[in-house]
């Protein structure tokens, strides 16, 4: 028997898709049959994701908004339910990170992190249970963490917290939404080919400690990470909740 992810009907809103593991998750879950939102801070780069994603034959608009902004939030939700009837599946995946000590890192760096990782993960999650337990269909919510959520790589003090923020609010609302037959699961990605990272990568010596470090020795591709995405989000894994699943290489494994 085939394995086929099959996600036709439902409506998946992506944060932070403009680019990166945002975008590749979208362009998946638009493969599996999914009605895709696009979110991101940038109206422009939101409208290509969202044309790549028509390219695929499925309904997609794409919004702009802050996910540190609960009204914006509360407004962004309204307005996909307006659109397509209901929201079914919830990607949080925005975030950034300040690569700097712990002596140095201001208040407003560890607050802007912070608030977009975490306070802008739990914002979506509680707006879009507000509507999946509303409308009794139940739901699917992915945390995009990170293996540094549960490993050390200074200097990365606000990013780590974040991310082992994430971890532990995914336990926390499966626990109070199973209820409502939403399940709430988290991934963790290890380190990405993106856009942004290349830059990263480029660095002196970077690439080369990084990739000592990985036991498969290569970097994920951002499309890995969002196969993964697609199966949490499908009737396949229906009976998973409270995870966090690394898609690592096997970085956390030595």
């Amino acid at each position: 028997m085939p394995f086929e992810i099959k996600l036709n009907g439902r409506t998946a809103l992506i944060t932070g898709a403009a680019r990166g593991i945002g975008r590749a998750i979208a362009l998946q879950l638009a493969e599996a049959g999914a009605k895709i939102v696009v979110n991101d801070l940038s109206a422009a780069d939101c409208e290509e994701t969202m044309r790549e994603v028509e390219k695929r034959g499925v309904e997609a608009f794409s919004i702009a908004g802050d996910v540190t902004s609960k009204s914006q939030v509360e407004a962004m939700v309204q307005t996909i339910c307006k659109k397509f009837g209901n929201l079914d599946i919830l990607v949080n995946n925005a975030g950034t990170v300040v690569r700097k000590s712990a002596i140095e890192l201001s208040e407003e760096e560890w607050d802007s992190v912070i608030d977009v990782n975490l306070k802008g993960t739990f914002l979506c999650s509680q707006a879009a249970a507000r509507r999946m337990i509303e409308m009794k269909n139940g739901g699917k919510i992915i945390n995009i963490s990170s293996v540094l959520g549960e490993v050390a790589l200074p200097p990365r003090a606000a990013y780590s917290a974040s991310k082992g923020g994430i971890i532990s609010l995914t336990r926390d609302l499966a626990l109070e939404f199973a209820q409502y037959n939403i399940r709430v699961n988290a991934v963790a990605p290890g380190w990405v080919r993106t856009e942004v990272r290349e830059k990263y990568f480029a660095q002196e010596g970077v690439r080369e400690y990084l990739l000592e470090r990985i036991p498969v020795k290569r970097f994920c591709e951002p499309e890995e990470v969002a196969v993964l995405v697609a199966f949490l989000a499908s009737d396949k894994a229906n009976y998973i909740t409270g995870q966090t699943i690394a898609i690592d290489g096997g970085w956390m494994a030595i």
